[in-house]
């Protein structure tokens, strides 16, 4: 059996665009992603704000653009997409971290999932773990998605609810609309799930990770950045989420979502079953923390896991759900972010990668 692929190569801000390149051709990219249909560039915004490993990078959106481009991919089959969420702005978050200007100077669509897109009931064909119980009604996703290949371009940091996210956690993003924080609680199955059906509505699917300053901490925002300057891409999402996983200083196969989806065969988390192309990473690590939570974590995880489990659906899915929503914009936006957050990020941008930002 052909075992997944991951690249993996080393960046800087004066080489990073012509390295995307090489990076997306290292991962053999064009074997995956047919011209003829329509590609799905899957923005990450994890926050409004701009703050370092939070969110794509304007260089990692335009080093796949441009690649693809120069590659001989028709612009018209090009464009951004973008969720929502109750608490972060795609529309502020895409002009804070600077992705508007790359989709302009391309002159590619830009698309917001949640304006004037249809979203239809799906049925999944294959092994569904939670979704259906979450959603009795039934599993809505956009429309547009079905048939476009799709490419996501997550960072590199950890996360409060699954140690880690990447890909596969990219997805979760898209394919759900805003009342995705029901499957919290089952957040490990939740994005098993979500592949399965990627799996069936996407002719392609590749991912293009920033690792160039990744996040370690409460993500994914309230996180500590660290420049480390490195790039990833693979066709297999569970097994770049696993190279990046081994990276940051975690067992992958110990990730409840990443083994899961390699139980279910759809894609391979095992390290000894994955060719790593370009950097020799088997001495990278990162030495990340798992398990750290703000104030606000803590709490959700009362109601997800905890004493306060049985006031979930009346906390969360009723008419007094929107306390959670202000708290969280309370704590992350009016608190963490003006007092700490602030300060971390001006240091970022004294760097070179700061200096990069800056320019777009």
């Amino acid at each position: 059996m052909k075992k997944a692929k991951v690249a993996v190569i080393k960046t800087s801000p004066q080489t990073v665009l012509e390295d995307y390149k090489r990076l997306m051709h290292l991962a053999e990219y064009q074997k995956y992603l047919p011209k003829t249909t329509e590609i799905a560039l899957k923005i990450n915004i994890s926050w409004h704000y701009f703050y370092p490993a939070c969110s794509t990078t304007p260089w990692q959106l335009e080093g796949v653009i441009k690649t693809l481009l120069e590659d001989g991919y028709p612009k018209e089959n090009l464009y951004a997409c973008h969720n929502r969420t109750v608490v972060v702005s795609a529309k502020k978050g895409e002009r804070n971290n600077k992705h508007l200007p790359v989709v302009e100077k391309y002159r590619i669509r830009n698309i917001h999932l949640y304006e004037n897109e249809e979203w239809i009931r799906y049925e999944p064909q294959g092994k569904i773990r939670v979704l259906d119980s979450i959603y009795p009604k039934g599993i809505e996703i956009p429309k547009r998605l079905i048939g476009s290949s799709i490419i996501h371009l997550p960072t590199m940091k950890t996360h409060v609810f699954t140690t880690m996210t990447g890909a596969m956690k990219n997805a979760f993003g898209g394919l759900l609309h805003e009342k995705r924080h029901w499957t919290h609680s089952v957040i490990h199955e939740t994005l098993v799930d979500l592949l399965t059906i990627q799996k069936e509505i996407h002719p392609g699917i590749f991912a293009v990770m920033d690792g160039t300053i990744a996040g370690d901490g409460p993500g994914p925002r309230c996180m500590v950045p660290y420049i480390k300057n490195y790039i990833l891409a693979s066709a297999d999402q569970v097994a770049i989420d696993a190279v990046a996983a081994k990276m940051m200083g975690f067992e992958p196969m110990e990730l409840k979502f990443i083994r899961l989806a390699h139980e279910d065969g759809l894609g391979c988390g095992d390290l000894s079953e994955i060719e790593i192309v370009g950097e020799d990473i088997s001495n990278v690590n990162f030495h990340f923390h798992k398990g750290q939570n703000t104030f606000a974590s803590r709490g959700q995880k009362l109601i997800y896991w905890g004493p306060l489990k049985p006031l979930e659906k009346i906390l969360l899915r009723s008419f007094l759900a929107p306390w959670s929503y202000a708290a969280s914009i309370i704590f992350h936006d009016w608190i963490w972010h003006p007092f700490i957050g602030v300060k971390r990020t001006r240091k970022i941008l004294d760097t070179e990668w700061g200096k990069l930002f800056k320019k777009y």
